[in-house]
């Protein structure tokens, strides 16, 4: 009995610890250096999102040759990086911007859902927690919580990927989107009740922006 209740006791310990570890080490959060020549799973990862993004053309195979060297060397010119065919911090975090990007539009139209957190229904923080989620990148649920994340930047300074901030309905900040680019964010919105795609240019955005935030470092 002692045995079986052991037995069970570590079983339910187990499921807890693979539970609460983050299954998301990447060669972005692991700041690793892919090149030629290589073979990992993190080679695997990178073939994977370059797949995504249109850069590379056959099945992932954990190999750095020649085809995901040229995928990676048209990657970088196209997004004015240093072009040498070596993804370091730099290139990777490019490529973790354009991914979070290319996620958050997949959910435009998805319904807006107090509490939501799911392609079933967004609140506008369980949007950026999700999207940020998806990409390993873990974030608080609450925006303002969210809004202690990362460093702060000035609206000046935004580039895409960065959260931004309004404060709404109360003080403090009770609204976040995700930062596109062009003075535009994605964001889920209760007034257009789904998730929409704005313009920080526009009087109401403009009269409520408080801030913004950069998780993507």
């Amino acid at each position: 009995m002692k045995k079986k209740i052991t037995a069970m006791l570590l079983t339910a310990v187990l499921s807890i610890c693979l539970f609460v570890t983050p299954a998301f080490a990447d060669y972005y959060s692991d700041n690793k250096l892919l090149y030629r020549g290589m073979r990992s799973s993190s080679v695997t990862e990178l073939q994977k999102d370059l797949q995504d993004l249109g850069y590379f053309k056959q099945s992932p195979t954990g190999y750095f040759g020649s085809i995901t060297y040229q995928a990676v060397i048209n990657y970088q010119r196209d997004n004015y990086l240093a072009v040498d065919g070596i993804v370091g911090h730099q290139t990777a975090k490019e490529i973790k911007v354009d991914k979070v990007l290319q996620k958050a539009k997949s959910y435009q139209g998805v319904p807006y859902v107090w509490g939501g957190t799911s392609p079933s229904g967004f609140d506008c923080s369980g949007f950026t927690h999700y999207v940020m989620l998806k990409n390993g990148i873990i974030i608080q649920r609450t925006a303002s919580a969210q809004y202690k994340e990362g460093i702060s930047v000035s609206k000046s300074n935004l580039k895409p990927g960065d959260l931004v901030f309004f404060s709404t309905y109360k003080a403090g900040p009770s609204h976040v989107g995700i930062y596109v680019g062009n003075n535009k964010f994605i964001h889920a919105s209760s007034g257009a009740g789904k998730v929409v795609i704005s313009n920080l240019n526009t009087s109401y955005y403009v009269q409520h922006y408080i801030g913004a935030r950069r998780v993507i470092n």
